[in-house]
């Protein structure tokens, strides 16, 4: 990409949304619109065209699409599913009528299957039942995928895929409904700090395993997604640190200071069992991650801090 060529990142307030508007900011990248207050609503149709009719974004980025948690994916199917499909519906027509150069989608890691086959290949995308806990948000997020290939298949729109692993990083939504573990964790076991708790529980058994990637390492592969990956398979963005729930929150209770126990309940849902993701097309491309687990999650805490601080909220303390 030119640094001089229109970009648009759809999603650009999400986590990886943000991490890639700051991501092209550093590469010296000019020329990004819809940002801010400018962005369109991605499932208004007449506020998309508008934007495309006046801006012709060349190359697109999308990480618009709700998204949560286990407890907001039980809660809120309709929603995270309703949304993320007319967010792909909208955008890709859009993308593909105002003749965009390249898109890539990012789709997620939950649409895999439950039990498939770790570290997880494209090759096993629909091949087995979904995790029942996030269903409806997998089978939104696979239809964005099917529909980028078929957008290929019917028009020869460059459209490509990116699944990334769990993104953890500043600006994470930490909030009690719609966080995602590490954020939720980090939460928690602050909260548990300040108020002196001597116990903090935690959802599932701790025996889940996950891969995790720092926001700045995610947008970082998607930047050179976007510019090295070619054809319709989608392209796993991966090659974090994979570990269990149980070890990730003792890694969090280090990083935080928290000296109570940790109790984990296993009558609350695990979700799927295992999640990695096999990077080696990424890694063979010639990227890897250059942030550990222990870094990240450091950073993550102390943006949680000063951003507590400046709401003046008591978790600042």
């Amino acid at each position: 990409m030119d640094t001089s060529a229109s970009i648009f990142v759809a999603g650009g307030d999400t986590l990886i949304g943000a991490a890639i508007v700051k991501r092209l900011q550093l590469q010296g990248h000019t020329n990004l619109v819809g940002t801010g207050s400018a962005e369109p609503s991605p499932t208004d149709p007449a506020a998309l065209e508008a934007f495309f009719s006046q801006c012709r974004p060349q190359y697109v980025f999308v990480a618009a699409g709700k998204s949560g948690g286990i407890e907001a994916n039980r809660r809120y199917p309709v929603d995270l599913m309703q949304n993320n499909l007319l967010t792909e519906c909208h955008l890709f027509d859009c993308a593909h009528r105002y003749a965009v150069r390249r898109l890539l989608y990012l789709a997620s890691s939950c649409c895999y299957p439950k039990l498939c086959p770790q570290p997880m290949r494209v090759e096993s995308l629909l091949t087995g039942p979904l995790e029942p806990t996030n269903e409806a948000y997998a089978v939104a997020k696979i239809a964005g995928l099917k529909l980028c290939q078929a957008y290929r298949e019917q028009y020869g729109a460059d459209f490509l895929v990116g699944i990334p692993a769990n993104v953890f990083g500043p600006g994470d939504d930490s909030s009690l409904e719609n966080s995602h573990v590490v954020a939720a964790l980090i939460r928690r076991l602050h909260e548990a700090k300040v108020s002196g708790a001597s116990v903090v529980e935690i959802w599932g058994t701790g025996e889940a395993r996950r891969e995790f990637l720092y926001a700045d390492d995610a947008a970082e592969a998607c930047l050179f997604a976007m510019e090295h990956h070619r054809g319709e398979q989608p392209l796993n963005l991966g090659g974090g640190t994979e570990v269990s729930i149980r070890e990730l929150a003792e890694q969090v209770r280090r990083t935080i200071g928290y000296q109570g126990a940790l109790r984990f309940d296993p009558g609350k849902p695990d979700g799927m069992p295992f999640k990695s993701l096999d990077s080696t097309p990424l890694r063979n491309m010639g990227w890897q991650p250059t942030t550990s687990l222990a870094a990240g999650l450091r950073a993550t805490y102390q943006w949680f801090l000063a951003t507590q601080a400046q709401s003046g909220g008591e978790h600042g303390r």
